[in-house]
């Protein structure tokens, strides 16, 4: 059953998270415990973030600096395929345009068939940190990615080469941004895009995070009105530290609504910041159960233990 099955005949809100492959050198412990922690909560499924890879400066034999490529979380297939193997959930890797060639995305798309693993989240991903704007390495957005994992589907590789045997199709989800994304130039323009990711094959889309449920439910209304009917997943995600009042904003191009950002002006200590996120993660969560949306989606990155507490106040 694919994840948009799974979302769509659940009998109340479905729970998922999303997870980081460990940095390079490290073990996949510390993943095996954040799903420790939150598998009581009956997740749906996992979803595993993609990185590209970033230019870094090395010293060589000769005591010079020479720039080469690193990617510091690599492994997002295996460690799906861990993930499924150990816990039997569910499980959604990113495919991202960032930083792979079209052949990249092809062999991994191979592998993730040998694997087992047909659910996917299609994403143009982040640009490099040293550039100014995004610089394609292989498809130049989402779409594109898109339109190639549509013919895999059909049995075609990027050469027009046909496969020799059958293949059980990708289901996936794509994107999609309440506030628009940054490089949109208006709401209109996103909703324009998203359209034409459902109408390209997108069976579900899934929420940049977002602090203001009214921006959510504004965005559906007129995904709704567009002709966008497929599932449109919250993402949400408990602040736990001070700093992210103005490192969120900054980095996710994300409003924090003057309610919470006041609140969190008034902490002292990351602890009392914990405290606060919780306490409006829980809101956001139970006012969007109240409307009955199909899932929400976590985001977990370095708040494991809050998503746990806003999860047990409301599933």
């Amino acid at each position: 059953m694919s994840v948009v099955e799974k979302i769509r005949s659940a009998k109340s809100t479905a729970f998922s998270f999303e997870l980081l492959p460990p940095l390079k050198g490290n073990g996949i412990e510390n993943v095996y415990r954040t799903i420790d922690t939150l598998r009581e909560f009956d997740p749906k499924y996992i979803n595993i973030t993609t990185h590209r890879s970033e230019l870094v400066f090395r010293e060589n034999a000769q005591g010079l600096f020479e720039q080469v490529a690193e990617r510091h979380r690599p492994g997002t297939v295996a460690i799906a395929a861990a993930i499924k193997n150990k816990y039997k959930i569910a499980v959604v890797p990113h495919v991202i345009c960032s930083g792979f060639t079209r052949e990249e995305t092809e062999y991994a798309l191979i592998d993730l068939q040998f694997l087992g693993i047909t659910d996917l989240l299609l994403l143009r991903g982040d640009k490099a940190k040293h550039e100014r704007e995004f610089s394609p390495t292989g498809h130049k957005n989402a779409t594109e990615l898109q339109a190639q994992v549509n013919k895999f589907n059909d049995g075609l590789f990027l050469d027009g080469s046909k496969m020799k045997s059958h293949i059980e199709h990708f289901s996936y989800g794509m994107a999609c941004y309440p506030e628009k994304h940054e490089e949109a130039p208006n709401i209109e323009s996103d909703l324009f895009y998203a359209k034409q990711k459902v109408d390209a094959g997108a069976e579900y889309l899934v929420t940049q995070m977002f602090f203001d449920n009214q921006k959510y439910y504004d965005f559906v209304e007129k995904c709704r009105s567009n002709g966008i009917n497929v599932p449109i997943i919250p993402g949400i995600k408990p602040i736990t530290l001070m700093n992210q009042l103005t490192v969120l904003p900054k980095i996710f191009h994300t409003d924090i609504p003057e309610e919470f950002a006041m609140e969190l002006r008034k902490c002292k200590t990351d602890a009392e910041a914990v405290e606060v996120g919780v306490e409006w993660c829980t809101k956001q969560a139970s006012d969007l159960i109240a409307h009955g949306v199909p899932s929400i989606h976590f985001y977990s990155m370095m708040a494991t233990q809050s998503v746990k507490r806003v999860a047990q106040n409301v599933f």
